[in-house]
């Protein structure tokens, strides 16, 4: 009997899950959540709401191929299209004899781990690896103007 139970409570709590998910995903479909449709009455103290910056002249496509298009003939050719990585590849390729060894390849993960292992032991200790994390830069804070306190 108990099994029956048990199949009971698991069935639930898999529909409970199912349908979180499904009004999860219409949230991040529709971009509308059940907060924000709920304050969606203004107040009479409420500012309005400050207007969206906007868009630039350039779409992200039209500056992306600004930047390829080096001699601005309005076309990419292929030693355009190609420059960046023959950049990074003249940064690897230390020796310049237009090869590239693993050991050129490896140059800055050694160096990254020679100055992790603080203790020269050829390995790295819980402590040590956390110094290698990436440093990720820090996203844009909201650009909203708080609200003063000029006594309104």
């Amino acid at each position: 009997m108990w099994r029956y139970w048990v199949g009971a409570v698991v069935a639930l709590v898999l529909l409970v899950g199912g349908v979180l998910w499904w009004r999860s995903t219409a949230v991040a479909q529709h971009g509308i959540s059940h907060a924000a449709t709920a304050s969606a009455s203004p107040d009479a103290d409420d500012e309005p709401m400050p207007a969206t910056p906007a868009a630039s002249e350039k779409t992200r496509e039209e500056k992306r191929f600004s930047r390829s298009d080096h001699d601005k003939n309005g076309a990419i050719s292929r030693d355009e299209f190609l420059a960046a990585r023959h950049r990074n590849f003249a940064k690897l390729d230390v020796n310049n004899d237009g090869r590239l060894t693993f050991d050129e390849y490896a140059v800055k993960a050694e160096e990254k781990f020679g100055k992790a292992d603080a203790d020269k032991s050829g390995s790295l200790n819980p402590a040590e690896f956390a110094t290698t994390r990436v440093a990720r830069k820090a996203k844009a804070a909201c650009a909203c103007q708080p609200k003063g306190d000029d006594g309104d």
